[in-house]
C-alpha cells in the first residue's frame, strides 16, 4: 500500500512539475502617490532681534504624479496561480501645499528600491493579484529624516493583451511611519512585459 501511495504522489508531483514555467519580464509605469493622516505640520524657531520665535506651518497633502521601473520573475505553477518576485525602483511621497500665508508649498520626494512577492490568481486573460513589500529609501527632498525602510502590501489587477503584453493597476499601502504619523499609499497604473510567456 505504501508503494502505490508513493507512485501516486511521484505521479502526481511530476505532473505538476512539469507545468511549472519560468519568465522574466520587465514592469514600467506611473505612480499617483500621497501621504496618509494629513494635514501634516511642521515648526521651526528662529533669533532676531526682538529674541526667539516659534513658527507652526499646516500643510494640506496632495497627490503627487511619478514613476516606477522594474523587473519581474513570474513562475507559473498551475493555469490559475503564478508566484512572482519583483524587484524595482519607484518614486513616492506627495504634495505639501500650506495653508499659511507667506510659507510656501513643497513637494516631498521619495525614492526607493524595493521588492515584492506577488501571488496571481488567473482567470483567463485577467488576473488578480496581491503580496508584501520590503522598500529601502535612496533618496529624499523636501523631507527631514524619514525613516530608512517601510513594509507594505500591494493589491490589484491586470490583464494580458497578448501572450507577451499586458496592463495593470496596483494599491500599494505602506505601514511604517515615514515621518511623524504619516505612511506612504501609492496608485500604480503600468504596463508589463513578459519574455517568452507559455499559457
Amino acid at each position: 500500500m505504501k508503494k502505490i501511495y508513493f507512485l501516486l504522489f511521484a505521479l502526481i508531483s511530476g505532473l505538476s512539475f512539469a507545468q511549472v514555467t519560468f519568465n522574466p519580464g520587465i514592469r514600467v509605469g506611473a505612480n499617483i502617490s500621497h501621504l496618509s493622516d494629513g494635514p501634516a505640520q511642521d515648526y521651526w524657531y528662529y533669533n532676531d532681534s526682538q529674541g526667539y520665535h516659534y513658527i507652526n506651518n499646516v500643510y494640506d497633502i496632495k497627490s503627487k504624479v511619478d514613476f516606477y521601473v522594474g523587473f519581474q520573475a513570474n513562475i507559473r505553477f498551475a493555469k490559475f496561480y503564478a508566484l512572482q518576485p519583483e524587484v524595482y525602483y519607484t518614486r513616492q511621497g506627495g504634495k505639501l501645499e500650506s495653508k499659511t500665508p507667506g510659507i510656501d508649498s513643497k513637494t516631498v520626494s521619495l525614492s526607493y528600491v524595493g521588492a515584492a512577492v506577488v501571488n496571481k490568481f488567473y482567470i483567463d486573460k485577467f488576473n488578480l493579484h496581491f503580496g508584501p513589500t520590503l522598500e529601502i529609501l535612496t533618496d529624499h527632498k523636501e523631507i527631514d529624516h524619514p525613516t530608512d525602510a517601510d513594509l507594505g502590501l500591494l493589491f490589484g489587477a491586470g490583464y494580458d493583451i497578448t501572450k507577451n503584453i499586458g496592463v495593470e493597476a496596483r494599491v500599494k499601502k505602506g505601514f511604517v511611519h515615514i515621518f511623524n504619523d504619516h505612511t506612504n499609499v501609492t496608485f500604480q497604473a503600468g504596463v508589463y512585459y513578459t519574455f517568452n510567456l507559455k499559457k
